[in-house]
Order: structure tokens, then C-alpha cells, then sequence
């Protein structure tokens, strides 16, 4: 197969495939990157045109879906019959202007992502997604299952792999940050950081625990049976003042949160459960 991009993961997919015994060939836009594959036994081609006419299946890992299609368009002709298979990131609209794009010039197209860092490429249960054409992913199953253990085909609408993206990504920056101001908070006290991460994952566990219910209570739209309720979220975040004013940490991020309760409960959700803020976030357009 063809790699295309060598940024940080898409060294590491080239570098999988390579430990794997897949004859591989790369490309990047700049050609020192691929010197380290080189000398794993990667093939290295001096032109976009020749990487892609170097394989059936091509992999592109570039940062979004235009940057796929402007780094591929010297070499469109060359893409008739072909696989194209993109691990970047984009939305689905991006996703459905690159699958017109990519059949307009004839080739096959699957969408995908990679749902976890680099260095967990290959491993058995590392989950990647895709959509789009089913007889590109039935003909190269074996071989994209190289790239990680846990992987799916989702459908054959091709952006779908791109809303799950963003649907399931949106969860990562608050998380974060969440983790960042509880960090900025310990240090200000004098204590070290790693002091918190066991307690901070047993927090995740939990959360990730409730999952399926509120994803239940979401799909039935029955809010009613309020194990944490929006009104008990409400009353915790006067907390968040009191932190900033001791700890001196800028709590300001959750300000857009705070609102979205505030909302909640003004719409008459306060007793029922926090997952009623997926109601707060429809577009009223939407709702109607």
C-alpha cells in the first residue's frame, strides 16, 4: 500500500504496516521526513504521482480533507480504479465534498479515523472507524485491521466516519481542560499533580460507567428518573467561584457550561437528569 503523510501518525501507520510485511510506499510533502521508514524498509517516492500509481490502496493522512485533495490533485489521474482510503481529521460535509471529489475522478473511497494517539497504532484494541464504499473495506479488511484490532465499518454513507469523529471527539477538549484546572488548582496548594491522576481516572471510570444511561434516557427522551439532575449541577456551580477566588485558577471555561444548566433549568428540566442538556443544545429549529 501507500502512505501519504508522514506528520506523527501517519509515520506511525506506515511504520505498523511496514513491521507487519506489507510492501509499503510513502510520500510527503517534505522528503526528509521519510528517511526513518527508509531504514525499516518503507519505499520512498519522489513524487505524489508516482506513490499513488505505486499502489491499489492508498492511505492519506493529512490534517483535513482539503489537504488531502490539494496535496492528491497532481496526481488525479492517476487515482482511476483506485482505493483511497483518508485518516484525517474534517467534518462530515468535508467528507462528502472529498467522496465526490475522489469518484469524479474515478477512484474507490473510504473515510476513516483513528480514534487514539499514534503510539497506539497496532494494538489489539485500538479503534479505528471507516464509511463509505463496503467493497473497499471487504477487499482490504486484513489489512487496515493491521493498523488496529478494534475496527468497524460503520456504513455505507460516506461521512459517517466524520460525524463520529466529531460526535465522540467533542468529549476530549472539556475533559481535558477539566483535568488542566483541577491540575492548576493542586499545584496552587503546593501539592504535585500525579498525586491526582489515580483519582482522576477512577472520576473517567465512573463517568464512563453512566454512558449508556444517559444514552438511553437521550434516545427514549424520558429525562425523568434523575440520578444526578440539572438542578444539583446548578447548586454546584457557585463552587467554581469559591475556587477561583482561593486558588487564584481562571475558571472562566465553564461559564458557557454553567449557562447551558441555567437554560436547562429555566426550560423546566431541573429535576430531571443533566442528560436533558442534549435537549438545551438542539437548534430550536431542530427541535421543532
Amino acid at each position: 500500500m501507500t502512505v501519504i503523510g508522514l506528520g506523527s501518525m501517519g509515520t506511525a501507520l506506515a511504520e505498523t504496516f511496514v513491521s507487519a510485511g506489507h510492501p509499503t510506499a510513502v510520500w510527503n510533502r517534505t522528503a526528509a521526513k521519510a528517511a526513518p521508514l527508509v531504514a525499516k524498509g518503507a519505499r520512498h517516492l519522489p513524487s505524489i504521482e508516482d506513490a499513488v500509481n505505486a499502489s491499489p490502496l492508498v492511505i492519506t493522512c493529512l490534517t483535513t480533507f482539503e489537504d488531502t485533495r490539494t496535496a492528491l490533485e497532481p496526481a488525479v489521474a492517476s487515482l482511476h480504479g483506485r482505493a483511497l482510503v483518508t485518516l484525517n481529521s474534517g467534518s462530515p460535509a468535508g467528507a462528502r465534498e472529498t467522496d465526490a471529489w475522489a469518484t469524479g475522478h474515478g477512484a474507490r473511497f473510504l473515510a476513516g479515523a483513528v480514534k487514539n494517539v499514534p503510539s497506539a497504532v497496532g494494538a489489539p484494541d485500538t479503534l479505528l472507524y471507516y464509511s463509505g464504499d463496503r467493497t473497499v473495506f471487504e477487499e482490504f479488511a486484513s489489512t487496515l485491521r493491521v493498523l488496529g484490532g478494534d475496527t468497524v465499518h460503520l456504513g455505507d454513507e460516506t461521512d459517517l466516519a466524520a460525524l463520529y469523529e466529531m460526535a465522540v471527539g467533542a468529549t476530549l477538549l472539556p475533559a481535558l481542560v477539566g483535568f488542566f484546572q483541577g491540575a492548576a488548582a493542586v499545584q496552587a496548594r503546593g501539592l504535585e499533580v500525579t498525586s491526582m491522576v489515580r483519582f482522576s481516572g477512577k472520576w473517567l471510570d465512573m463517568i464512563k460507567s453512566l454512558l449508556p444511561v444517559y444514552a438511553e434516557e437521550i434516545d427514549s427522551g424520558d429525562y425523568s428518573d434523575a440520578a444526578s439532575s440539572v438542578n444539583l449541577f446548578l447548586s454546584g456551580a457557585a463552587h467554581d467561584a469559591d475556587l477561583t477566588r482561593e486558588t487564584n485558577v481562571d475558571t472562566a471555561w465553564l461559564t458557557p457550561m454553567h449557562d447551558l444548566v441555567k437554560r436547562a433549568a429555566e426550560m423546566g428540566y431541573g429535576e430531571h437528569s443533566i442528560a436533558a442538556l442534549t435537549e438545551v443544545l438542539r437548534k430550536p429549529e431542530r427541535a421543532a
